[in-house]
């Protein structure tokens, strides 16, 4: 039996979802000072680079934007065998900047803990913060975020899924129900 698939955002819904997670956290951080996005590869990385194209449109500069790779600080590393360790490119410092880490899904909470991880072994940041596209529930650990573009309670047999087009731009979000 094929799964049900139901668009929850599309391309538009998800622009503004974006345009309105980039004014929170120009709002909450008083500007760009210090302000650098990482996105966790690969969903997250595409979304902080949206991110970053939408805070340039409206402060006129670009925030620094780096992509941190979480594969070897996972909790669950050694029961799946499909992991293929990606590139964590990140061109400038950590120390004292306020870091929005960047991720498209947030479920059980162990991708965020395993990016902090990274984080704070690359520097120690001023603070860090979060902006998810969608939080469906079902955490595992206390992380909660600060920017969210959509809440979507699911089931735990549920997924969602973010489609990104050939330049890496989300284009929907779907629910898939088996």
């Amino acid at each position: 039996m094929a799964a049900e698939v139901i668009e929850i955002l599309d391309s538009e819904g998800v622009d503004r979802a974006l345009t309105r997670i980039a004014h929170e956290i120009l709002e909450h951080n008083k500007g760009i000072e210090d302000l650098v996005l990482i996105g966790i590869r690969t969903g997250g990385a595409y979304l902080a680079a949206q991110l970053q194209q939408k805070i340039s449109a409206i402060e006129g500069v670009d925030v620094q934007l780096g992509i941190i790779d979480v594969t070897m600080y996972r909790d669950d590393l050694c029961s799946r065998n499909d992991l293929a360790v990606g590139q964590t490119d990140i061109p400038f410092r950590l120390r004292d900047q306020k870091i929005v880490l960047v991720d498209d899904v947030l479920f059980t909470g162990r991708t965020i803990r395993a990016a902090m991880g990274a984080v704070m072994d690359l520097g120690r940041p001023q603070n860090i913060q979060l902006a998810i596209l969608v939080d469906r529930g079902h955490r595992e650990l206390p992380i909660r975020p600060d920017y969210i573009g959509r809440n979507l309670p699911t089931a735990r047999n549920e997924q969602i899924k973010v489609d990104f087009d050939d330049q890496n731009t989300a284009q929907a979000v779907h629910l898939l129900r088996n």
